[in-house]
């Protein structure tokens, strides 16, 4: 991720291993058969951006062998330093705000990172400026605004509650520069980026155990933000912890797009 001072979600809490945890459950299946379909093997070069956590640079170094290169970048890498061994380099990098770490490579990617780039624009070119001709840029991100609930089928005061808080949560990264419907625009800023061959494709997990997982990272992450502005109080916020505990909700995410081209 970028760094901000008012970045919602930092590395450094203890919440934030667990958000990783649960992205890699959710997310890490509709990522790599992306990324398959790509043909990678062996000598590849990567580049993997805002890596939180190690479950994508572990897999693509196990794909690229020896004889390639992962380069696992992001402003706090204290959840990736575990990662750091042949073929994976783990830097300190802001995509936002400094040239890539390196150039030539085979693949580009980023999942739910650009959403909270102030500068967006530049993160995308730099990691276009990175690939080498005919080399793959796959960028995944979520669209809030797409979908915006927390349980779809509000049909009780417990999901109503839940959806109120979601609504306070995307209002809190709003507030701090985040783009709740860029995952959309996706297909097109690759295109204007120069990418040819430009596709893409939503994954909109519904209920799974992972969901309530990030749900409670999440709001336990968040919670004093939450009851600062006002969102929420600490009542609220203990409650509807115990109804996510308690299992009986469905829980969705956000629609994850992925959009993929070749330079």
């Amino acid at each position: 991720m970028t760094q901000t001072d008012g970045y919602l979600l930092d590395n450094r809490q203890t919440e934030a291993g667990q958000r990783f945890d649960a992205f890699a459950t959710l997310f890490d299946p509709t990522t790599f058969r992306h990324i398959e379909r790509f043909g990678i093997g062996s000598g590849w070069r990567c580049w993997e951006v805002g890596a939180g956590g190690t479950s994508v640079a572990s897999w693509l170094a196990k794909k690229v062998g020896p004889t390639g290169r992962v380069v696992a970048t992001d402003i706090d890498t204290s959840w990736a330093a575990s990662a750091a061994r042949p073929p994976v380099e783990i830097r300190v990098h802001d995509v936002g705000a400094e040239e890539p770490p390196g150039e030539g490579f085979d693949l580009v990617h980023a999942r739910l990172v650009l959403v909270h780039v102030p500068d967006r624009e530049r993160a995308l070119r730099s990691m276009v400026k990175a690939l080498r001709p005919g080399g793959r840029l796959l960028v995944e991100d979520a669209d809030p605004a797409l979908q915006p609930l927390l349980c779809p089928d509000e049909h009780g005061p417990e999901q109503q509650l839940a959806n109120r808080l979601r609504q306070g949560f995307r209002k809190l990264l709003a507030e701090r520069g985040a783009d709740l419907s860029y995952g959309r625009k996706l297909p097109r800023l690759l295109r204007e980026a120069g990418l040819r061959e430009v596709e893409a494709d939503a994954y909109f997990p519904v209920t799974s155990t992972a969901c309530a997982d990030l749900e409670s990272a999440t709001v336990r992450q968040i919670r004093g933000q939450l009851v600062t502005a006002g969102i929420a109080t600490n009542e609220d916020i203990d409650r509807h912890l115990a109804n996510v505990a308690s299992g009986s909700m469905d829980l969705a995410t956000a629609p994850m797009i992925s959009a993929w081209g070749r330079k």
